[in-house]
Formats: C-alpha cells, sequence, structure tokens
C-alpha cells in the first residue's frame, strides 16, 4: 500500500483536508487503498484555531503533531522544516500532499522535494499578485516545486500554464473547502451569540479581519472599523476577533463599542452566522468562496484577490484597502443594487472524490 503525508497546520487547511480524508477512506471497487499519515504542524496552535475543527468537521487525531507553535515567519518555517525532516527521516513517505498557502504548505513542500519526495499541492495555482502578503510568496515557492496541483479554477490553471507548467501535471478539481460546506451545511448551529446579541436573519453583518496591512497599521484600523459601524446604518456587526487582530486592538486602545464582538467561532457556528447575515465584510480568502456558494454579498477589504471567480461569477467585490471605499459599497448593498452570483465550476461537493482518483493512478 502506497502511503501518503497529509499536511494541516492552520485553521483554512483543517477545512480543506477534511473531504479528502474521508475520501482516502473510501475502498476502490479493485480494494485499492492509498494509506495517509495526517500531520498536524501546530502552526495554529490555539485550540479555538485548530483543535475544535477537528472534532466538529470529523477529522481524526492527527498521527503526529509537530507542535511548532508561534513565532516569526522565518522561525516557523524553519522549526517546521526541521521537525518534518525528523519525521521523514524515520519513515518516508511516497507522497507530501499540501493545501491552500500557509506556511506548513510551503515548508513541508520545500522539505518533501529535499529529500526527493514528490509534492501534490491542492489548491496551486491561485495568485493574488500582491507580494506584501506572506501567502503570496508560499503559493510561488510551492508551485514552483510542487510536481501535481489540484486546482479550483481555470484561472488558476492558466496562471500554471504561463509559468511553464505542463498540461499533464495540472488537475482541474475543483474546491475542497466547499466540499466541506456542502457536506456540513445540514448540521451548521446557531452559536449562543445569536441569542445574546439578539439576532434576526438577514438583518445583520459578519465582520472579520486580520490582514497584517489592515490590523497593523493603526490608523487603517481605526478608520476601517468607523467606516463600517458609520456604513451599516444600525445593523449588528458581528465581529469574531482573530487572536492577531485581538492584539492589535488591545495594544492601540480601539473601543469596539458599537460592534458585537466574540472569540474565534468553529466552523459550524461561524458558517451558520454567514448564511443567515445579510451580508460579510472581510479580507479573509477562504470566506469569499463560502459567501459566493450561500449567495451571499461579501465586501472584501482589499486591493487584490486570489480567488477572482468570486469575483467575476460570485457574490464578493473588492472593496479596496483604503476605507472611504467601504461607504460607497454599502450604500449599494441597502440599495438592493448588489449582484446575485453564480457557482464557480465544479464548486459541487466533489472534489475531493476527483483528487483521491487522480492519487491512485499517480501512485500506481
Amino acid at each position: 500500500m502506497r502511503t501518503i503525508d497529509l499536511i494541516a497546520g492552520a485553521r483554512p487547511n483543517f477545512i480543506k483536508i477534511a473531504p479528502i480524508l474521508a475520501a482516502l477512506e473510501h475502498p476502490r471497487e479493485d480494494g485499492l487503498r492509498i494509506g495517509c499519515r495526517l500531520i498536524h504542524t501546530g502552526q495554529h496552535y490555539d485550540r479555538r484555531m485548530s483543535g475544535d475543527f477537528f472534532t466538529q468537521l470529523n477529522i481524526p487525531d492527527p498521527h503526529l503533531n509537530l507542535g511548532v507553535g508561534s513565532g516569526t515567519q522565518a522561525g516557523q518555517a524553519a522549526g517546521i522544516m526541521q521537525a518534518y525532516e525528523r519525521v521523514l527521516l524515520k519513515k518516508r513517505s511516497d507522497l507530501c500532499l499540501v493545501v491552500g498557502d500557509v506556511t506548513s504548505t510551503m515548508a513541508c513542500a520545500i522539505t518533501a522535494r529535499k529529500m526527493n519526495i514528490p509534492v501534490a499541492h491542492v489548491e496551486g495555482g491561485i495568485r493574488s499578485g500582491d507580494w506584501t502578503m506572506p501567502e503570496e510568496i508560499n503559493r510561488v515557492v510551492t508551485d514552483s516545486i510542487s510536481n501535481w496541483f489540484f486546482t479550483t479554477s481555470e484561472t488558476a490553471n492558466d496562471n500554471l500554464r504561463r509559468s511553464g507548467v505542463d498540461r499533464e501535471r495540472i488537475f482541474f478539481v475543483g474546491n475542497t473547502m466547499i466540499d466541506t460546506l456542502i457536506e456540513n451545511l445540514p448540521r451548521l448551529r446557531k452559536p449562543p451569540v445569536w441569542d445574546d446579541f439578539a439576532l434576526a436573519a438577514k438583518k445583520y453583518f459578519v465582520l472579520t479581519l486580520h490582514r497584517p496591512g489592515n490590523v497593523d497599521q493603526e490608523e487603517r484600523l481605526r478608520s476601517m472599523l468607523s467606516a463600517i459601524q458609520d456604513g451599516t446604518r444600525g445593523f449588528p456587526v458581528v465581529f469574531p476577533v482573530h487572536p492577531r487582530t485581538a492584539s492589535r486592538l488591545r495594544d492601540a486602545g480601539i473601543n469596539l463599542a458599537g460592534f458585537r464582538q466574540t472569540p474565534p467561532l468553529g466552523y459550524l457556528e461561524f458558517n451558520y452566522l454567514v448564511k443567515h447575515a445579510f451580508a460579510v465584510i472581510t479580507d479573509s480568502g477562504g470566506i469569499t468562496e463560502e459567501t459566493t456558494v450561500l449567495g451571499i454579498p461579501c465586501l472584501t477589504l482589499r486591493d487584490s484577490t486570489e480567488r477572482p471567480e468570486t469575483v467575476t461569477m460570485g457574490t464578493n467585490e473588492l472593496v479596496g484597502a483604503d476605507p472611504a471605499n467601504i461607504a460607497p459599497c454599502l450604500n449599494r448593498l441597502f440599495d438592493g443594487q448588489w449582484k446575485k452570483g453564480a457557482i464557480p465550476p465544479r464548486w459541487d461537493g466533489k472534489a475531493a472524490e476527483r483528487i483521491v482518483r487522480q492519487l491512485h493512478r499517480l501512485l500506481a
């Protein structure tokens, strides 16, 4: 039996790996199976950002937890590489499967390739063009050394082909994050904050902020929050505060009296809020995919996106990083002028099945 390492390190990874793990558990008609070694790097070590996701998404306990924890970008990457190298020296795998664009993705891909173990990248080929984002560097480095690519869109396919990747190495499978969303729609559950904040469907906003460009600059952060509070016309703004953002808010002494603050929520609770929201305001990439499938208007506080299909086809619009752009977009939303959107091709809940079929072929 061939064995793969499936790498997870941060909250977005857990959402993307859950359907792959489930698909790997199903034997083929010929009875063949691929063994999997689930490795948690420990990049997100706060239980609210990792542990609860394993429970809610029925992800089994990792075979290994590298326990790297927090640190600088370089320190964290180095710690992951050293820890994963020790794992591979003790017992090699036949393939390293990495997902997304976090530090763990890049670090484990580099380590595996240096030990002559092939790498497959789930969500390969996406690009924002914004080199101030650590994730963009992680994407480009990972794609530059990966053997095979499982992509979410034709745009990602085009990006890879333009960089010189042969078509035979690219597999357009769809979006495993959407697999997880579709699988769990019946299980979404009302969080306690629903009653605590007296929320009503389509009568509140959901806000998330965590990008360094938005939260590390005090004046921009103040201006953004002020523009959001002024532009949401008295609707409650539910704000699950990322640990990084919470730290910046404390340091700056910013008063959030106008927002309904909550710690990070579990997957099932957070997406319940998204599904019933009037709109979502975010600087996350993954949330724009979920809002597109759920048909919820989404305002992205960034100048670029690595998921352009959420804008060209979906319900997402790029507001930009200038707080002055927020009010006009909110006015259009309240005036009923927001686009309806559509679901991109192959975002149908079957991406993980397509990935596993290809893995059997590649590892035959």
